[in-house]
Protein backbone atom coordinates (compact mmCIF):
# COMPACT_ATOMS: atom_id res chain seq x y z
CA UNK A 1 0.00 0.00 0.00
CA UNK A 2 2.88 2.37 0.74
CA UNK A 3 4.26 1.75 -2.75
CA UNK A 4 0.98 2.94 -4.25
CA UNK A 5 0.97 6.16 -2.21
CA UNK A 6 4.63 6.80 -2.98
CA UNK A 7 4.19 6.31 -6.74
CA UNK A 8 1.20 8.65 -6.88
CA UNK A 9 2.88 11.31 -4.74
CA UNK A 10 6.14 11.24 -6.71
CA UNK A 11 4.24 11.82 -9.94
CA UNK A 12 2.58 14.93 -8.47
CA UNK A 13 5.47 16.82 -6.85
CA UNK A 14 8.42 18.88 -8.10
CA UNK A 15 10.87 17.22 -5.69
CA UNK A 16 10.17 13.47 -5.88
CA UNK A 17 13.41 12.63 -4.07
CA UNK A 18 12.04 14.30 -0.90
CA UNK A 19 8.89 12.16 -0.78
CA UNK A 20 8.84 9.62 2.03
CA UNK A 21 6.12 7.20 3.03
CA UNK A 22 5.90 5.25 6.26
CA UNK A 23 3.28 2.91 7.68
CA UNK A 24 2.16 2.55 11.28
CA UNK A 25 -0.05 -0.23 12.57
CA UNK A 26 -2.67 0.67 15.16
CA UNK A 27 -5.61 -1.25 16.65
CA UNK A 28 -7.97 0.83 14.47
CA UNK A 29 -6.03 0.04 11.27
CA UNK A 30 -2.95 1.13 9.40
CA UNK A 31 -1.87 4.76 9.12
CA UNK A 32 0.15 5.70 6.05
CA UNK A 33 2.13 8.90 6.56
CA UNK A 34 3.08 10.76 3.39
CA UNK A 35 5.78 13.39 3.89
CA UNK A 36 6.64 15.88 1.15
CA UNK A 37 8.67 19.08 0.84
CA UNK A 38 6.88 22.19 2.15
CA UNK A 39 6.63 23.75 -1.33
CA UNK A 40 4.98 20.56 -2.67
CA UNK A 41 2.19 20.45 -0.06
CA UNK A 42 -0.19 22.37 -2.31
CA UNK A 43 0.40 19.99 -5.20
CA UNK A 44 -0.40 16.97 -3.05
CA UNK A 45 -3.44 18.53 -1.38
CA UNK A 46 -4.86 20.34 -4.42
CA UNK A 47 -7.56 22.98 -4.60
CA UNK A 48 -10.02 22.50 -1.76
CA UNK A 49 -8.32 19.17 -0.95
CA UNK A 50 -9.47 17.43 -4.12
CA UNK A 51 -6.20 15.62 -4.87
CA UNK A 52 -5.77 14.52 -1.25
CA UNK A 53 -9.34 13.23 -1.22
CA UNK A 54 -8.79 11.33 -4.47
CA UNK A 55 -5.56 9.82 -3.11
CA UNK A 56 -7.37 8.68 0.03
CA UNK A 57 -10.20 7.22 -2.07
CA UNK A 58 -7.79 5.17 -4.19
CA UNK A 59 -5.96 3.88 -1.11
CA UNK A 60 -9.23 3.07 0.64
CA UNK A 61 -10.44 1.12 -2.39
CA UNK A 62 -7.20 -0.88 -2.49
CA UNK A 63 -7.43 -1.50 1.26
CA UNK A 64 -11.00 -2.78 1.01
CA UNK A 65 -9.86 -5.37 -1.52
CA UNK A 66 -7.35 -6.60 1.08
CA UNK A 67 -9.95 -6.35 3.87
CA UNK A 68 -7.91 -3.71 5.75
CA UNK A 69 -8.51 -0.28 7.24
CA UNK A 70 -6.11 2.40 6.07
CA UNK A 71 -5.85 6.13 6.78
CA UNK A 72 -3.57 8.49 4.83
CA UNK A 73 -1.99 11.46 6.60
CA UNK A 74 -0.11 14.13 4.65
CA UNK A 75 2.68 15.99 6.40
CA UNK A 76 5.34 18.51 5.49
CA UNK A 77 9.02 17.67 5.94
CA UNK A 78 10.62 20.23 8.24
CA UNK A 79 13.98 21.41 6.97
Amino acid sequence: MTNLVEAIAKSLVDEPNRVSVSQEETPQGNIIKLRVAPNDMGKVIGKQGRIAKALRTVVKAAAIRKNERVTVEIESIDD
